[in-house]
């Protein structure tokens, strides 16, 4: 079987050397203030960081871009099991990181898996799957969806069972904007903003973020920076990850 989907690469160097995490369990979060200093030294990885957004059937009539970013249910079990056929287990960004900065052993085949947006099938498909089979996941969100109880999306309650169940919560932004174009108000609010709601509704501190559209500027790193925000992660197409 060949695996259809995007891969995308994790941008370390350009957020923050010295203050990137993400984790998937509470105890690397809290132990994130002692462990994000790098040891100077220039690393490279290989880890497949796999994008996934809708994991259902198809819609009748669908758009280039609803086939596109789209994998059946089956299709996305079959992917599950290709990885570990292939003995891949999953790692988080944090992880990554940790391996990039300070030299952190990771397995003999990672593999991160995230999901973005948040929609429902999340919860309903997705997580069931990656339990079975021993797997975990960063689950992107855009919060405002949530806020707002937007119809097809997770609302709170359900974000915390993803939560509850070993994945990740982190910021997707507040409602999908182009970065590029915003106001630096609308920068705050989009991406500060974010990171609020997953803190006030989850109890969780998320250090990970995902660009819309995987589309930055300068602008958006430095605020990044300033929020804590250490790790983020785009859309270009590659698996190899480097600390400079």
């Amino acid at each position: 079987m060949t695996m259809r989907n995007l891969k995308r690469v994790l941008t370390i160097a350009l957020i923050a050397m010295a203050s990137l995490g993400i984790s998937i369990s509470t105890i690397v979060a809290q132990n994130y203030a002692q462990a994000s200093a790098s040891d100077g030294t220039l690393r490279r990885l290989r880890v497949p960081i796999l994008m996934y957004h809708y994991v259902s059937q198809l819609p009748e009539n669908p758009d280039e871009l609803r086939r596109g970013l789209t994998v059946t249910p089956q299709q996305f079990r079959e992917h599950l099991d290709y990885l570990k056929a292939r003995q891949y287990t999953s790692v988080s960004l944090y992880e990554i990181y940790l391996a990039l900065t300070q030299g952190y052993r990771l397995p003999d085949q990672p593999v991160a898996l995230t999901f973005d947006d948040g929609y429902k099938e999340h919860l309903t498909t997705v997580v069931p799957a990656l339990r079975e089979r021993g797997l975990t996941g960063t689950f992107f969100i855009i919060t405002g969806n949530a806020d707002n109880q937007r119809p097809g999306y997770l609302n709170w309650d359900e974000v915390n069972q993803i939560a509850s169940q070993g994945m990740e919560i982190a910021s997707h932004t507040k409602s999908h904007v182009d970065l590029r174009t915003s106001t630096h108000a609308t920068l705050v609010y989009e991406i500060l903003g974010s990171i609020e709601s997953i803190q006030a509704h989850v109890r969780t501190t998320t250090i990970a973020f995902a660009y819309p559209m995987g589309r930055y500027n300068e602008e958006t790193m430095e605020l990044l920076r300033q929020v804590n925000i250490a790790a983020a992660v785009s859309t270009s197409h590659g698996t190899t990850h480097t600390s400079d």
